[in-house]
């Protein structure tokens, strides 16, 4: 009898993964126990003490869904941004925004562009929907951008994915750069602008949230995961022309945002005085992580975001023995997954009592590899 699958060809020709693998399965399957979690690009400093008042008084209307429309956050969003409600859509946090837009564009086949090493969740969506993905390497550690150009023309790609400030390594370029590549991007291929760690960006690395709105091959997602410190909130959103964020009500899930994290997303946005308090808290955790790099004679890297990219000096298998050994001490981190990225270790930004850990773990793990 030949064997039946319920399945399309498209899901049994894919592997069953998870583009992170999580500090609590690291637990589960090593015995171990996190003690200081700086591995996963979220704000150790939490949200404001506003932001957990709201999410107290809005847990006992969680038995209501929340507006499917989204209304009061997308008007105060566009008040926040300077920009009409109608320019914005929400979701579950840019995973999920990321999977919308590539359902959008890509049929079994397309061709989408990025960079060799750049966010893996963006990869698992494209290949969920059977997308054709086509890369350029990293050129010193910053996204190649002449080459993601290159790369779109030659491939004739339908969408482009490009992150500033970049995850895994932190760099980023200018304004007047980003809007070059946005006039050079064919009409043809839709630009992910992915701005995440916007908030933690220097000054002038942020186009105006304006400079794009009248370009329909422009999607500019961002979150509250970040400097706003609502990681497990999942709230994104996605800043477009008044017709691309409309597209995303064909498709978008309408009873996707709990009810609790749209009341957090309103608080954070109102408690502007805790975002800059945060900010600078994420400055000098990078300040502190890059000290204690240096220490060790390990060399960090520039950082735009909430983590910092540190060269370890050889290859991938050294970096990987010093993520494992400062894991034995409790001491939570990731790497990039790509060669060269993958010399380096990548340190989220933590309160004090993880970066104590850390400097004393560092030297030991160090130590005991050789």
């Amino acid at each position: 009898m030949t064997a039946f699958s319920r399945f399309t060809p498209l899901l049994q020709s894919l592997p069953a993964t998870v583009p992170f693998v999580g500090p609590e399965a690291i637990e589960r399957n090593r015995g171990l126990t996190v003690k200081a979690r700086i591995g996963a690009n979220e704000s150790g400093f939490g949200p404001a003490p506003s932001v957990l008042e709201a999410i107290a008084a809005a847990a006992c209307d969680t038995w209501k869904y929340a507006d499917p429309e989204n209304f009061a956050l997308k008007q105060a969003l566009g008040q926040h941004l300077g920009c009409d409600a109608q320019n914005l859509a929400i979701g579950e946090g840019i995973d999920s925004l990321l999977g919308h837009i590539v359902r959008m564009v890509i049929e079994p086949g397309m061709t989408v562009a990025t960079s060799l090493g750049a966010y893996p969740t963006f990869n698992f969506h494209v290949a969920g929907y059977g997308g054709r993905l086509v890369t350029t390497p990293y050129v010193d550690d910053r996204e190649d951008l002449d080459g993601l150009l290159a790369l779109v023309e030659k491939e004739k790609a339908s969408l482009l994915y490009f992150a500033n400030p970049d995850n895994p390594m932190g760099s980023w370029w200018d304004a007047e750069r980003v809007a070059d590549v946005v006039r050079a991007v064919p009409e043809t291929c839709l630009l992910i602008l992915d701005e995440a760690y916007c908030e933690t960006a220097p000054e002038g690395a942020t186009p105006a949230i304006d400079a794009f709105l009248d370009r329909p091959n422009v999607m500019r997602t961002r979150t509250f995961s970040k400097a706003y410190g609502l990681a497990g909130a999942r709230v994104g959103y996605v800043v477009t022309t008044p017709e691309n964020a409309q597209s995303f009500d064909k498709i978008r899930h309408h009873f996707g945002m709990p009810r609790i994290s749209v009341a957090a997303a309103l608080a954070a946005l109102e408690d502007q005085a805790y975002l800059h308090q945060a900010i600078d808290a994420i400055r000098q955790s990078r300040e502190r992580i890059a000290a204690i790099a240096r220490e060790n004679g390990l060399t960090p890297l520039p950082s735009a975001t909430n983590f910092v990219a540190v060269d370890c000096g050889r290859d991938g298998a050294y970096a990987r023995a010093i993520v494992d050994g400062l894991m034995e001490h409790g001491v939570f981190i990731r790497m990039p997954g790509v060669a060269p990225l993958n010399r380096c270790i990548r340190i989220s930004a933590g309160v004090e009592a993880d970066m104590a850990l850390l400097e004393t773990a560092l030297p030991k793990v160090l130590a005991a590899i050789g």
